[in-house]
């Protein structure tokens, strides 16, 4: 079973949109769509929901929530679950400008960990100018995953820049995985993670992600199929073809308690 773990849809931008990543959502068994950062949250939410719950047999949404805001979704995470359908929680965390570890996520965290709704934390990579980056280091997560063990996390991108710690976090807690949405023109720094993820013995803790629209699914299975074929005759490291399809055809979804 292949699932792409990290897929976005600007519900905004018309047919032409909507079309590219239904199109996408056909190249995997399933997909989760993360609903986008926005000032209207609740807004965004409820088209995420309405457009997932026209693809079911494709799709899972996850619900952005700002926990330092008023919103129905932070005072009633249950709202999330039970009326709009969605299966987990998308944070911003940087771009948002409020730490991982703030009063009001915490209280958020709880809630939660009582539904079994897990939490993506959309932190790295692609930041706005005015974004918070002392925010998006993965380790401000280990209080988090500390106090609360059976509240699935996945940390997105691997927390680049910052993956060496993002690693570090699924090593030590059972509850923690990474999104290995990687960049196929960025082969270099794909070889990098898997080896180091490899070395480090926590293949099993990396999910498969696109990260669509920046890139598509069948795209990323080429890149993370054929980076060994790239070292050649040199001495360089590789990773099993095995352990890498590993990542690539996990069930994310029961791995994160989500029910299809």
């Amino acid at each position: 079973m292949i699932v792409d773990c990290h897929t976005h849809v600007d519900l905004g931008g018309g047919n032409t949109a909507v079309s590219a990543h239904l199109a996408v959502a056909e190249m995997v068994d399933k997909c989760i769509v993360l609903a986008d950062a926005s000032d209207s949250t609740d807004q965004a939410n409820e088209k995420l929901s309405e457009y997932v719950g026209q693809h079911k047999e494709k799709m899972v949404g996850f619900a952005v929530v700002e926990p330092t805001r008023n919103t129905r979704s932070t005072k009633k995470p249950a709202f999330i679950s039970d009326k709009l359908g969605l299966s987990g929680l998308v944070l911003y965390c940087s771009n948002y400008g409020f730490h991982p570890a703030h009063s009001s996520a915490i209280q958020l965290y709880e809630s939660a960990q009582e539904l079994g709704l897990p939490v993506f934390f959309h932190n790295g990579d692609s930041l706005d100018t005015g974004a918070v980056l002392d925010f998006a280091q993965p380790y401000l997560l280990d209080e988090v995953a500390r106090m609360f063990p059976d509240l699935k996390m996945v940390i997105g991108t691997m927390g680049t820049p910052f993956y060496e710690q993002t690693l570090t976090m699924v090593a030590k807690h059972k509850n923690v995985y990474a999104d290995l949405t990687i960049r196929p023109n960025s082969i270099w720094q794909v070889y990098n993670i898997v080896v180091d993820a490899y070395e480090l013995g926590v293949m099993n803790k990396l999910l498969f992600g696109s990260g669509f629209p920046l890139y598509t699914p069948d795209r990323c299975i080429e890149a993370l199929l054929g980076f060994n074929k790239l070292l050649g005759d040199t001495n360089l490291p590789t990773v099993p073809r095995g352990s890498i399809r590993g990542i690539i055809e996990r069930n994310v979804l029961e791995l994160l308690g989500i029910t299809e």
